[in-house]
């Protein structure tokens, strides 16, 4: 995804129209250039059998968030399984909130982040919305993000595994997210076999790896997510935390729930820690998305980052997404331009 296009959420109506901005703006980006403990399935040689689904990959000490996230502690305790409507980032301390430099934004939580691409108020919007990180769908740093905020990569998909964009990612940041929606014929639309093939290239990178990040199902025996991980751990292949996204159709009060039970489901089967990357509420429909109030969605940005501040095995979490887009989605906006944040911009700036 590059930071000119107008990004739609990672979602099942996300149809043609994105699919075909998506290829324009990520052959832009290459022209412009520009979330216990860790856990790490070690190197190995690859076996010939195809992943399948089976038990979720063993977990063993890995490398940790270079954001701060501390030590390995107990998970929460079992809970019904999620039914969340999600899109589409071990028990570890809360992070801490880095310190505000003299003259400078104050900062919060090392765990927020957004997803951004370019608009006029970039600059100024990441530095208000006080945000400790961001990413835009590519392997390079949005050319008008300014340094208030560091910027984490993405391998979007296949067509981005090259040399050219593995050392643009390794130049650009200490961790790399991976594939973004490889189960979605209009996102990455990569099969677990493909995705497995390619792997070693983005772990030789030696970034700090986050899993593909699944649209749907991440909690879900023999999904697709469920798969990757037992091919990688057969492999000998490493993945360092679990990226996701999420959608909430319920704009109640019990949104920030479904979304608790989800990232609980999700963590208690695999015991690695989860990385958020895209979420925000939006019903999708046949006739299109549908979007809660100013105040529903403002109320579930307090709840839903309360929530993740709190639990431990979140390291990061990015709401979707940061602009105002010129049509679509202004129901998720936190920034109308650099100085005018929504209902849901002024909550998310308050928020960690």
């Amino acid at each position: 995804m590059d930071e000119t296009s107008q990004r739609q959420p990672g979602r099942h109506v996300r149809r043609d129209h994105r699919k075909r901005w998506l290829a324009v703006a990520l052959a832009v980006a290459v022209l412009i250039g520009g979330s216990y403990a860790a856990v790490r399935l070690w190197s190995g040689e690859q076996p010939s059998a195809a992943a399948g689904p089976g038990e979720p990959a063993a977990v063993t000490e890995g490398a940790p968030d270079p954001a701060g996230s501390g030590a390995a502690s107990a998970g929460p305790s079992a809970s019904a399984s999620a039914t969340p409507r999600p899109s589409a980032s071990p028990s570890t301390k809360a992070s801490t909130s880095p310190q505000a430099q003299p003259g400078g934004p104050a900062k919060t939580s090392a765990k927020k982040g957004v997803s951004v691409w370019n608009f006029g108020g970039l600059k100024a919007a990441l530095t208000d919305v006080r945000a400790s990180w961001y990413y835009n769908w590519s392997a390079g740093p949005s050319k008008d993000a300014g340094t208030s905020a560091a910027f984490v990569p993405m391998i979007w998909g296949e067509k981005s595994v090259t040399d050219a964009e593995l050392a643009r990612a390794k130049k650009s940041g200490h961790v790399l997210l991976g594939f973004n929606e490889p189960d979605f014929a209009s996102q990455a639309n990569m099969t677990v076999e493909r995705a497995l093939e390619l792997w070693p290239r983005l772990q030789a990178t030696g970034l700090r790896l986050g899993s593909p990040a699944v649209a749907v199902g991440a909690d879900k025996a023999g999904g697709w997510l469920d798969r990757f991980l037992s091919g990688a751990k057969a492999r000998g292949y490493r993945v360092d935390f679990i990226t996701l996204h999420w959608y909430g159709a319920d704009f109640s009060a019990a949104a920030v729930g479904h979304l608790k039970n989800y990232l609980q489901a999700v963590y208690q089967r695999y015991r690695m820690p989860i990385w958020v990357t895209e979420y925000a509420l939006i019903k999708w429909g046949a006739n299109g998305a549908v979007y809660p109030s100013d105040a529903q969605q403002a109320a579930f940005v307090t709840g839903s980052t309360k929530l993740m501040q709190g639990l431990s095995y979140v390291e990061r979490y990015a709401w979707f997404a940061l602009p105002w887009p010129t049509e679509g989605h202004q129901g998720t906006a936190l920034y109308r331009d650099g100085d005018s944040p929504t209902a849901a911009g002024q909550a998310y700036r308050a928020a960690g």
